[in-house]
Order: C-alpha cells, then structure tokens, then sequence
C-alpha cells in the first residue's frame, strides 16, 4: 500500500447484515488493515450522522470520514488501493459481468436472505435473538426478548415492500436452489467465478449466501444440495491466504455461466419492468419469472441499478461487448441493457 493509503480502517456492521459481511471478507481477501466494530445501543451515537443510517460504515484513516453502500466502497478502495489484490478482472468483459453477478446479489438474491429469515418460525425466533445480541448488549431477560419481538415486527411488516411475499415465494425459494446447485458444481476453496482468485461477483454473493447458511432453515437446504458450497463460503469468510489468477477471455465455468444467464431471464426483467412501472408513476409491477408470477411495489433506488448496469454495458468496447453478448445471449439481457 501507498502513502497516506497506509493508515488502518475501521469498518462498522452487523453479523446480521450480508453487506456487512462481504466487506469484511473482501478487506481480509485484500490485507487491508482495519478493525471490526459492531454496530449496538453503546456505539450508535457516533454514527447517527450517517444517513440512509446503514451498514456496513467505513471511517477512512486519515480524516475520519464515514462512508456507505457497499458497492461504491468496494470501488472506493480499488482506487485507493489499485495494486492490492484486486477484485475486480482484468478483462473488461469479465469485470462487467461479475459486477452483474454482485449486484444481482445485492438487489435479487437479498430477497432470499429476506425471505427466509422472516418467513419461518424458527428463522425469525433464531434470527430476531442473535441479532438483539449484537445490536443491544447490555439487554438482557425479558429487555432481550422485548427487543428481538419489536425488530421482528419491524421486519416482518416490510417484506411486502421487498418482494418478499408467500405469493413470491415459488420465485424466491426456486431461485435460491438454483444458485446453489449452480455453485455446487464448481466452487472450491481455490476456485472461483472469475478465476482461481475471488472477484466482486464472488463477495457479493458471499455476502448473501453466508447469512442464508446461518439461518436454519436456508441452512438446512444449502446443507442438503450444496454442502461443498458451504465450505467455500466459510473458506471465503477469510481468503487472505488465497493466490490465484483470472481466467482467460473465453474460459468462464459452465457455474459462471449459469449465474450470467440467471441474472439475464431473472434480474434483468426485474429490473426493467420496475422501471418501466416507475417511469409510468405506478406503485407496483408484476412479471412472470423461473415459470411463476412475481409481484412487488416499484423501488426507485433499483432504477440506479439498471441505469448504472446499462452506463457500464455502453462504455465497453466493442471487442469486449462481443464476449459480454456471448455470455448474455439468449436471456433477453442485451435487449435491456442496451435500451435507452
């Protein structure tokens, strides 16, 4: 590391938060010095500055700045760090498309966390305890109970808001089982989605499907049908150790693959009719997906998301839009992306 990059981060989370948890790995992956603080009741002052109030934070070391989402931090640190492990491929095309995988993680699979946490009984008991324990230390008997019913109340009451409704449940709980069987074939403690070394499609994922392993119900599945994933999430937790390289232009895993096209008959159509449903000023949107219909109520922030997707999608090369369509085509992905 360089300079004034060298001081030490903090990065302030949750156990709970699957955003959280993959910024922690991908700085562990990176050797990045920092220190991990969990977000509690003795703590959440000293970020009540920070609005959307969410996590992970990350306080850069030199002037104490606080900083969100996920996403634009990992980019953060790689124009901080551009020498350093990183997580992103060198193929431009490869970079594209595992930057669709981890936003597909970010904003589609989240769902699945979503779902199966709150959904089931004993998810919501074990969930809504763990993290009191976390979030308010000093809570304990009947304060702990009282906090773990009000933050599963809390929850519950916004899963219509996320898609995350027993009408969509088929959609959530096929895709979920889809993506692990998808893993299982290929995922290994020094193989990856992009190469023998992890990329930003790799963590995001991670994120998500770290906390599904720990929920008992998601966790019962992935233990089921994709046991050899859930060593890789765990190997991922801290890959520091891990040296690899990226795959050529044109050998992606038939695993890679399958998630490319889930993402281009799945995500993408998500992400179009929403914004078509808030370009119309409608409060809601419905599609068929994975043969099942699928409603929710339209959310401007994934509007970001396609527009962000689509900028990336025009600014490749032409040579590299050649391999980014042959991995896409078919899907009705190229039709969506390349859209005004």
């Amino acid at each position: 590391m360089s300079g004034q990059q060298s001081g030490r981060y903090t990065l302030i989370g949750s156990n709970g938060s699957p955003y959280s948890l993959k910024m922690r790995a991908l700085m562990r992956y990176r050797r990045l010095p920092f220190d991990w603080v969990i977000r509690n009741s003795r703590n959440r002052a000293e970020f009540d500055a920070v609005k959307p109030a969410l996590v992970p934070i990350l306080k850069l070391p030199e002037d104490g700045s606080l900083h969100i989402d996920s996403t634009p931090l990992v980019y953060r640190l790689e124009d901080r760090h551009p020498d350093n492990r990183s997580v992103i491929p060198d193929n431009k095309a490869h970079a594209f498309l595992s930057h669709l995988i981890e936003d597909m993680a970010d904003e589609w699979c989240t769902k699945m966390m979503f779902h199966y946490r709150w959904a089931y009984d004993a998810d919501i008991h074990y969930a809504s305890h763990w993290i009191a324990d976390d979030g308010f230390p000093d809570d304990k008997g009947e304060k702990r109970e009282e906090m773990a019913k009000s933050f599963a109340e809390r929850q519950i009451s916004r899963m219509p808001l996320v898609g995350c409704t027993p009408e969509n449940a088929p959609v959530i709980e096929t895709g979920y089982q889809r993506i692990l069987s998808l893993l299982e074939t290929h995922v290994s403690q020094y193989e990856f989605l992009f190469g023998t070394r992890p990329s930003i499609g790799d963590f995001g994922l991670y994120g998500q499907l770290r906390v599904l392993a720990t929920d008992p119900t998601p966790l019962s599945i992935i233990r089921a049908i994709a046991q050899r994933t859930e060593s890789w999430l765990r190997q991922m937790d801290d890959a520091s150790g891990i040296e690899g390289d990226w795959y050529g232009a044109d050998a992606l895993p038939a695993a890679t693959q399958g998630l490319l096209s889930f993402a281009g008959y799945v995500y993408l159509p998500f992400l179009a009719a929403n914004a078509q449903a808030i370009s119309k000023g409608k409060d809601s949107f419905s599609l068929t997906l994975l043969d099942h219909p699928y409603s929710q109520s339209a959310f401007p922030y994934q509007v970001k998301c396609l527009q962000d997707l689509k900028r990336r999608y025009n600014e490749l090369t032409d040579e590299n839009k050649i391999t980014v369509d042959h991995h896409l085509g078919g899907t009705g992905a190229l039709a969506i992306l390349a859209s005004n």
